[in-house]
């Protein structure tokens, strides 16, 4: 299984390593096409190989026309099978957070909570990559307040590291009787003002944590971005009084996340590529990263 890993790793690392070459060769097909439809003549740096640019072009697909990244490969086949989902935490968790991290297990479907106990990170990945885990989430606390969530795509990342703060946990919220019980459907999912291509990827890592959701199901998962804080809520809707009234009932739990860092590997290599990492103190405008700025 460990050499089987290194060579998949290997494969995943060559395909990434492609994408330079394949980026430069699909501009120039880009080119060379708008010259053809404009009625233009051929760029001078694409007369050279303009009849190979074109003989690849006439053998193109809706597949093989639009040019793929890592990013297609790490979620190829989200969409084929449910995920499945690990849940765990730092080691020796307060009482707040584990409970904290049984409710997380309540909000993703097909998830499951073990304790961390004395295991590592490598073992932890390794276990999961075995027993066919797609992500593995990690919470963590600081004084017993849950601060902190990592995110890890398998078998071979991204892994996203989020900060988690004013976590409202649903006894908090109000009495039983009043946030009701978690229903096990498969919640639809809102995610509003992630405009950016940062935005987008963070969305795409956060939305392949749950399946695909029924038509008829009532239970709703909000992810709303706000100056690069993300609220989540969570909630169950009914119509009392038919289509036209709609009303709202919370389940909780509710906090904010705060993306700092997305690193190209899973959360046991020590020396990956950053994606993106969150620089404080740079002298750069103060402008949203994960909404564009014109929204």
């Amino acid at each position: 299984m460990l050499r089987r890993n290194v060579r998949l790793r290997k494969e995943y690392l060559y395909r990434k390593s492609l994408e330079g070459k394949e980026r430069a060769t699909y501009e120039r097909k880009r080119q060379l096409k708008k010259a053809l439809e404009d009625g233009k003549p051929i760029p001078t740096e694409l007369r050279k190989e303009e009849a190979k640019l074109r003989k690849e072009t006439e053998l193109e697909d809706d597949n093989t026309a639009v040019q793929r990244t890592h990013v297609d490969d790490e979620y190829a086949h989200a969409g084929e099978i449910d995920p499945k989902v690990l849940i765990t935490t730092s080691r020796s968790p307060s009482s707040r957070l584990v409970q904290f991290s049984k409710e997380v297990k309540l909000l993703l479907p097909n998830a499951q909570r073990i304790n961390r106990g004395g295991m590592v990170l490598s073992e932890l990945v390794d276990s999961c990559r075995s027993h066919d885990f797609t992500d593995i989430v990690v919470l963590h606390e600081h004084r017993g307040e849950p601060d902190g969530m990592v995110v890890c795509h398998l078998p071979f990342g991204p892994t996203a590291y989020f900060g988690l703060h004013n976590a409202v946990l649903r006894h908090d919220i109000g009495q039983k009787r009043e946030v009701g019980t978690v229903s096990e459907a498969y919640p639809h999912l809102v995610f509003d003002n992630f405009s950016s291509s940062l935005g987008s990827r963070c969305a795409n890592i956060l939305k392949h944590l749950f399946p695909v959701p029924k038509d008829e199901s009532k239970r709703i998962i909000t992810f709303a971005n706000r100056e690069d804080y993300i609220s989540f809520r969570h909630h169950t809707y009914s119509k009392p009084k038919g289509s036209d009234s709609v009303e709202l009932s919370e389940c909780g739990p509710r906090f904010e996340l705060k993306l700092y860092q997305i690193k190209l590997g899973t959360m046991d290599q020590a020396h990956v590529e950053n994606e993106w990492m969150l620089r404080s103190y740079t002298r750069a405008s103060k402008k949203s990263k994960l909404a564009d700025a014109a929204v």
